[in-house]
């Protein structure tokens, strides 16, 4: 699946433990999300990119990744700095830029870059069945494991059948413009993936039943911590314990 493309590699984050990584990030990510100090939110940026950068991935694919998280990130410097109160910096026509408008747009830059490059540096090296597994180990609710396992384990079948039907309207010459016949034309798109994904999930449920699924996943082995594991643990836990002193003390030193 393209979505497993950073899977496979030979870095410290491939052979760790997927619970280690999934507590791990879910950690780093819950204190970064809810800080509100300049200082910490540099600190975990950082401690977001070293991770990232010690994993040995694609740096063209993990730029593209940072690119679409960016994309979204840049539409808030369009407004934010101009709709956020505060002491005034500089007025352009109607439109006045304040520096809590600047603080709150760099504040969720850095928040989202530091989040997202550490979700590609753990989450990203581990194959879906590994993390599956890993959330079973860690007792999180059966049916919120398999609304995760469906749907990271078939977007790349919808996004396949998307493909097709796009294949589909360029060889019958379909070229996108703005009217009617356009809109009209995507408005059907949409319209038959939905209905190929629902009839897919449909064949899938059929094929699961006759294989004996009972809404239980079992699994045959077992994770083993080894010293990496618990090594990476304390380190994780001393960048996170840093991270909510430098939170409750007033910023990282």
């Amino acid at each position: 699946m393209h979505l497993e493309e950073f899977a496979e590699g030979h870095s410290i984050w491939h052979r760790m433990d997927p619970r280690i990584k999934i507590l791990g990030l879910f950690s780093f990510a819950v204190v970064a999300a809810l800080s509100n100090r300049i200082s910490v939110q540099v600190f975990a940026l950082l401690t977001a990119i070293v991770v990232l950068m010690s994993a040995g991935l694609n740096e063209r694919k993990v730029a593209s990744r940072m690119a679409v998280v960016n994309g979204f990130v840049l539409f808030l410097w369009l407004f934010l700095p101009f709709t956020t109160g505060g002491e005034p910096i500089a007025q352009l026509g109607w439109l006045v830029l304040t520096r809590e408008g600047i603080v709150l747009s760099l504040s969720i830059t850095m928040k989202a870059n530091a989040i997202a490059a550490a979700t590609i540096a753990l989450l990203g090296t581990s194959t879906v069945f590994d993390l599956v597994h890993a959330m079973i180990h860690l007792r999180i609710p059966n049916l919120l494991v398999q609304l995760f396992f469906f749907c990271y384990r078939y977007i790349s079948v919808i996004h396949l059948e998307y493909t097709r039907l796009r294949t589909g309207m360029k060889v019958r010459c379909f070229t996108p413009r703005s009217n009617i016949h356009t809109y009209r034309s995507l408005a059907y798109l949409m319209g038959m993936l939905f209905v190929r994904s629902y009839d897919r999930s449909e064949r899938i449920y059929q094929a699961m039943v006759l294989r004996g699924f009972s809404g239980t996943f079992w699994t045959l082995d077992h994770f083993h911590m080894h010293r990496r594991d618990w090594i990476a643990l304390v380190c994780m836990s001393l960048v996170i314990l840093l991270m909510v002193v430098g939170q409750l003390a007033g910023g990282i030193p």
